[in-house]
């Protein structure tokens, strides 16, 4: 779409700003893996990128902001491989439909690991601030809808009497981070309370 389809209420951002800014979510995002949220600062994230925290302020008002741009990216690719998937089971009976949509969901691949333990350090930050508490319930409602949406579609004829897609999305989602809380470690036990979690839930549904 060229920029005048785009229409003037729709500027696009300048190409070198775009680039900085994934340059600062990058480098962000790996010092946030390996040291956590609260030991790393915007000098450290700054000097990583190769930029100044004028370049870093031009594209965040905080720190805060900077890791809910990490989080929702993270969402949008988690949801496009969910969404691959979706289309694979299509075929399949709905008790199977829901076992592997369920086991999806609630499955914390390695690579995943440091992310949901960055939310997790990032959540009990924003319980003790209101401000913080309702941008992290904004992140949330807008996963859980995107999950309900796609649960209404591939399993519409299994969800729980009663129950509504968005419902059985954020059991599902909470479900999964107690399990990474409870298993990040991994090893066997990890995988057994999977295999549990997975059963119980995709019964309910299927």
């Amino acid at each position: 779409m060229n920029s005048s389809s785009a229409g003037p209420s729709a500027p696009r951002p300048p190409r070198r700003r775009v680039h900085t800014r994934a340059r600062i979510l990058s480098a962000a995002g790996e010092l946030f893996l390996s040291a956590g949220y609260a030991r790393t600062s915007i000098e450290d994230i700054c000097t990583a990128a190769g930029y100044t925290r004028g370049a870093f302020y031009s594209n965040f008002a905080t720190k805060e902001d900077l890791v809910l741009a990490l989080f929702d990216e993270q969402a949008a690719e988690r949801m496009s491989k969910l969404e691959h998937l979706a289309a694979a089971v299509g075929p399949l009976g709905p008790e199977e439909r829901a076992r592997r949509l369920v086991e999806a969901l609630l499955r914390v691949e390695p690579a995943e690991t440091g992310w949901i333990l960055l939310f997790l350090e990032f959540r009990l930050l924003a319980a003790r601030t209101s401000e913080l508490a309702h941008r992290v319930a904004a992140h949330d409602r807008a996963v859980t809808a995107a999950v309900a949406v796609l649960l209404e579609r591939v399993l519409p004829e299994v969800l729980p009497r009663g129950a509504s897609a968005e419902q059985a999305a954020e059991v599902i989602l909470a479900a999964r981070e107690g399990l990474l809380a409870r298993t990040a470690a991994g090893g066997p036990a990890a995988e057994e309370l999977l295999s549990a979690a997975t059963a119980v839930l995709a019964g309910l549904l299927g």
